[in-house]
């Protein structure tokens, strides 16, 4: 990291990990009750999984972002950015939906537009930083996976 380049690093992974970790704060209650007393589809993990597993995600999206704001500017750069605030926002408000509101099938339709929204953003990072673009395969396939979930809570609890 040349300069002072670990302070976007920096700012950008405590960013992402703050919005996940205010919706985490947010969605307790709603995750007490989903664990206790919502039927959960085959190939769920443990519930320690997910803090985990999302953890990792806001960093590597966290690093991703930061290395596409020091690139030069440019129109790419700026869409990959807003792409990435976009996916962000979508991403905090389906635990939102899913968990403190139970609306399961809408939470659904909700993560299928967040996963277009990360396939946009990880497309439009390409264009600027091809480590950035790279870095975000695994939430794409994490979000996959969540839709499983989230389609097999939605018809096993209707």
């Amino acid at each position: 990291m040349k300069g002072q380049s670990w302070k976007t690093y920096l700012g950008w992974v405590l960013f992402t990990e703050a919005v996940g970790g205010l919706s985490a704060l947010l969605t307790r209650a709603g995750v007490r009750y989903f664990n206790e007393a919502v039927v959960q589809p085959p190939f769920s993990p443990p519930g320690i999984v997910f803090p985990v597993a999302w953890a990792v995600l806001y960093l590597l999206m966290g690093i991703g972002a930061a290395r596409v704001y020091l690139s030069p500017a440019s129109r790419a750069r700026s869409r990959s950015l807003f792409l990435y605030l976009l996916q962000l926002a979508f991403n905090f408000l389906w635990s939102v939906i899913f968990f403190n509101f139970r609306a399961y099938a809408f939470a659904l339709l909700w993560l299928c537009a967040l996963w277009l929204l990360i396939l946009a953003m990880t497309l439009a990072f390409r264009r600027v930083d091809s480590l950035a673009a790279r870095l975000q395969v695994p939430y794409l396939l994490w979000v996959l996976f969540a839709g499983y979930l989230n389609a097999g809570v939605w018809l096993l609890n209707r």
